[in-house]
């Protein structure tokens, strides 16, 4: 008996076509898809979740100075004469950031393996560059997802049937973080 399911695709289709629906599962909180694919995906994505949750907590809090450009009422850097030349002036800032342990460093590139880039558009700035931000997955899954599932051993994707799609009679179902 294979250890996974080939869904008709060479090794490198197959590997993006997981690793897209994973991330879109963990961005989202649900997908739709075929149900093949979905016991697929599940496999992958708890195995994330499980080590967000394992790794949540695993990390230094340190406080850095910190060099940061000063700003005028419009937002945009206030420049400086110095010897002939615009130099921009920096102000000294204090910040809290959160250091991570070795053991969390490595779960978070594990991660990184898996999750591809995401980058969230506004709704007012579709199709547009400006406005837009990149979010980062593996910080969403200590921070957000796993809190919600630190007290729940396993079982954190439910998978809901839909019914047949009409194309192909393919069973749909639905793929959600529980």
């Amino acid at each position: 008996m294979a250890k996974y399911r080939k869904l008709s695709r060479t090794s490198s289709q197959r590997k993006a076509l997981l690793r897209n629906q994973v991330t879109a599962l963990l961005e989202h909180g649900k997908i739709v898809t075929t149900e093949a694919k979905a016991k697929e995906v599940r496999k992958i994505a708890e195995g994330l979740i499980a080590l967000a949750v394992k790794e949540k907590d695993n990390f230094d809090t340190v406080t850095v100075t910190a060099k940061v450009p000063r700003k005028d009422k419009d937002g945009k850097r206030v420049k400086e004469v110095v010897d002939g030349k615009k130099v921009t002036v920096y102000d000294e800032v204090e910040k809290t950031i959160k250091k991570d342990q070795p053991s969390r460093l490595h779960a978070r590139r594990q991660m990184l393996k898996v999750l591809y880039p995401v980058t969230e558009v506004p709704t007012a700035a579709a199709g547009k560059k400006r406005g837009t931000k990149k979010v980062d997955m593996p910080a969403k899954l200590f921070d957000e997802i796993a809190p919600k599932y630190a007290n729940r051993n396993g079982g954190y994707t439910r998978i809901v049937k839909i019914g047949q799609r009409k194309g192909d009679a393919a069973m749909e179902v639905l793929l959600e973080l529980v």
